[in-house]
């Protein structure tokens, strides 16, 4: 809950050991050593940190709700949560970093999808797109209801695909949310609070899909911060505007090595499953 990165020295009992630890559960990890001693600097708080961590009525909703108005950054916030700074006094605990990441990211893009829902719709179909870190990214928008969908395709010999094939995972909700947690884990909700900001800015509601291409050059699994903060620049991004949904998909092809025949394959949205509205009769 510091103000300001901490300095640390540490003195190990014998050289690291050349490792490198990948593991689904935990972060990567390099070289290891014991260390016989180890020495903090002295460190200030964030008074609005330090606010909530003193308040043992304050639910831990609630905090992260108030923080997050207060201008604190996400990733902050995440880490508090985990050393269990939050919360009714006799109710805190520490919480796995993997969980408090989407905890937060969820606690946020939930109140920030019941705002949106009362948004008019955006008037034209949009695609947004990056390239970054093995990564490519397209983002597309159209009028309606609000309804969102985040796909995955991981290519063979990365990290979390082994096979010779490429493998997709993908979640989606409706206007009304999600009743279970995503198959497809943080990832889902990283990217939809990325989302959820860009529509609160504009104060505008869409059908949102998240595409993403998992390249072989990514050579080391990053974590979910980097699903949040490609999706938030992409949607710094200035989109390309269509009229018709067709024209949209057509434009985002361009920005994908995988046909789009096989994104619209596994698509709840825009594939087969596609729930149909008032509008095509209207």
């Amino acid at each position: 809950m510091a103000s300001r990165p901490v300095d640390a020295e540490a003195r190990l009992s014998s050289p690291p050991r050349a490792s490198i630890l990948l593991d689904a559960e935990v972060q990567p990890m390099g070289p290891l050593a014991p260390a016989e001693d180890i020495r903090t600097d002295p460190a200030t708080w964030d008074p609005r940190l330090e606010r909530a961590y003193y308040d043992g009525d304050l639910r831990a909703g609630e905090a992260v709700l108030e923080l997050y108005s207060r201008g604190v950054d996400v990733s902050r916030i995440q880490r508090a949560f985990s050393v269990g700074a939050f919360g009714l006094s006799r109710l805190r605990r520490m919480v796995p970093t993997r969980w408090s990441i989407t905890a937060v990211d969820d606690i946020i893009s939930a109140r920030l999808r019941e705002r949106i829902k009362t948004y008019d719709w955006i008037p034209e179909h949009r695609v947004y797109s990056l390239e970054a870190m093995g990564n490519r990214w397209v983002v597309l928008m159209s009028p309606g209801v609000w309804t969102y969908e985040s796909i995955e395709a991981w290519y063979p010999g990365t990290t979390w695909n082994p096979t010779e094939d490429v493998a997709f995972v993908g979640d989606w909700e409706g206007p009304l949310g999600r009743v279970g947690y995503a198959g497809m884990g943080g990832c889902y909700y990283a990217a939809r609070l990325a989302v959820t900001e860009a529509l609160e800015r504009e104060r505008r509601q869409a059908r949102v899909l998240v595409l993403r291409e998992i390249h072989r050059d990514q050579l080391m699994p990053l974590g979910v911060w980097l699903v949040r903060e490609s999706v938030r620049a992409a949607l710094r991004g200035r989109p390309a505007r269509f009229d018709t949904l067709e024209e949209a998909l057509e434009e985002a092809g361009r920005h994908l090595d995988l046909p789009l025949r096989f994104w619209l394959r596994v698509s709840e949205t825009l594939g087969g499953g596609r729930q149909e509205t008032l509008s095509r009769y209207l």
